[in-house]
């Protein structure tokens, strides 16, 4: 019956299928809602004779899904409605679609591999999502195993990395979609498979509980909606409450803080012209160390940065975010674009932002080094693996004010889980309208803030695990693995013509 689908019905059919599948995304986390969705792309995979229906199968689905998906990205263009609302629609449109032809190309490659067999969808599929992590300077968001972060099949994130457990998904979904080639699965059913392989997509999280430092971190989260944040009314507002939330004596019983962080971009001045606010952040913390977000100025260039204060408000470490976000921190092409008056969605000063050296760690004494992630940083896994050295935990500072107040932040929530699953270690989160959080090394939130409201939290700092496999291996293994299954796929093409 689908091979007498038209050519935008099947589109149709599979979009539907991709919208269902993005259900498994935060903010509605039913995880095995995508893994049902991929099986049902697969078996229209199965059915379609040619390579250029895969190509519609799997465009259709990929739009669908990424649709509905990053929905969200409308919502930094709606904070100056009056510069950027226009591009809001064309941002969905076009990014869905960008991202839709990664997966309409896994599938037209995996037909044209395989005439008949569906196999060559695992290595094709898995594939383009380890592309879509890295060309163009990756945008990895919303891959399928952002879904499992809060149940059992997540944790093999620490195993197998983001790209391993993709391929598991995609492996999964295929067997339970297509076909049964196995004599196993031919004898026992795909009923019962479908049921084994959905088991961990539904349950819950099994680990002890992660041990305790005697450390704490506060984390502070002012909540100054985007619009608002650099009004020269409000800006002493905002300041003046992550002051109060620093100064604030912890709980009755509870430890001072060892270590406050604020947000990305919490203050509004150039580091260069911000002693005095410095000075008067030192004060507020009294005996605790601070770390915070601010712009530091280097002749022409401007980074966004992450600073530790000296006790007597001085910068005694400095991390410059290395992996900017393209259209947002900078405009690629950026000297000729501005010339028509387009620049970056955050570029205040300029065409953009500069991009730091790499990955570094900053040294904050008995607490240990700290790998500092800025906002967008938290998205790549491989950034993380990028880590000079080991650190003891991993710092997030952010401003999720740009990505609207439902699907947007808790999807990067999901991805800072993530790479605390992968490294096996403690991640400390401060956002600027949320969510703010303590995760520990297997990925669960021990205390955080709700989204859109102002405060803070102190929390004990978890103690790293052991090194993950992923932590050692990184995506090496698994890129050789693909690519080994690609070549296996050409030979056996061959063979079958």
């Amino acid at each position: 019956m689908i091979r007498t689908l038209r050519g935008w019905q099947l589109v149709a059919l599979s979009g539907l299928a991709g919208a269902v599948g993005a259900f498994g995304q935060a903010p509605y986390n039913f995880p095995a809602l995508i893994l049902a969705a991929m099986a049902l792309a697969a078996f229209l995979f199965e059915d379609s004779a040619t390579p250029r229906r895969a190509l519609l199968v799997g465009a259709g689905f990929g739009f669908g899904y990424f649709a509905h998906a990053l929905q969200w990205i409308v919502s930094p263009f709606m904070v100056d409605v009056a510069r950027h609302g226009w591009m809001a629609p064309f941002a969905v449109v076009f990014l869905a679609a960008g991202m839709a032809l990664f997966w309409g190309g896994a599938f037209w490659a995996a037909r044209r591999l395989a005439p008949v067999r569906c196999w060559p969808l695992i290595p094709c599929w898995a594939g383009a999502e380890l592309l879509r992590a890295y060309v163009f300077t990756g945008f990895p968001w919303a891959s399928p195993a952002q879904s499992t972060v809060d149940v059992l099949a997540g944790q093999g994130l620490a195993w197998v990395g983001p790209h391993g457990m993709n391929t598991a998904l995609v492996a999964a979904a295929v067997m339970i979609g297509t076909s049964a080639p196995w004599p196993l699965i031919r004898r026992y059913g795909q009923g019962v498979l479908a049921f084994v392989l959905a088991v961990p997509m539904v349950l819950g999280i099994a680990r002890p509980d992660a041990a305790l430092t005697d450390h704490t971190l506060r984390l502070i989260q002012p909540n100054a909606a985007q619009r608002d944040k650099w009004d020269p009314d409000k800006i002493p507002v905002f300041f003046q409450r992550q002051l109060d939330f620093t100064a604030r004596p912890p709980a009755a019983g509870q430890p001072t803080p060892d270590l406050v962080i604020w947000p990305e971009s919490a203050i509004p001045w150039s580091l260069h012209h911000a002693e005095s606010a410095l000075d008067e952040i030192a004060a507020s913390a009294g005996t605790s160390q601070v770390a915070l977000g601010a712009r530091r100025v280097e002749g022409n260039r401007i980074y966004n940065a992450m600073v530790a204060l000296a006790p007597d408000g001085a910068v005694a470490e400095s991390y410059d975010k290395h992996h900017l976000v393209p259209f947002g921190e900078y405009m690629p092409f950026g000297d000729l674009l501005a010339r028509f008056g387009i620049h970056g969605l955050a570029a205040r000063d300029g065409n953009g932002y500069s991009a730091g050296p790499g990955a570094a760690l900053m040294d904050f004494g008995p607490l240990g080094r700290a790998l500092p992630l800025i906002c967008y940083e938290a998205v790549f896994a491989h950034d993380v693996n990028a880590a000079p050295e080991r650190p003891a935990f991993l710092i997030q500072i952010t401003n999720d004010a740009w990505f609207g107040r439902a699907a947007g932040p808790r999807q990067h929530l999901a991805q800072a889980r993530m790479r605390a699953i992968e490294q096996g270690l403690p991640l400390a989160r401060a956002a600027n309208t949320g969510i703010s959080a303590m995760i520990d090394p297997y990925g669960r939130i021990l205390r955080a803030l709700p989204l859109n409201e102002a405060g803070f939290v102190d929390a004990a700092l978890p103690a790293p695990l052991p090194p993950t496999l992923y932590a050692r291996t990184g995506d090496l293994p698994i890129t050789a693995a693909l690519l080994l299954a690609l070549l296996v796929a050409a030979v056996t093409r061959r063979r079958d013509v």
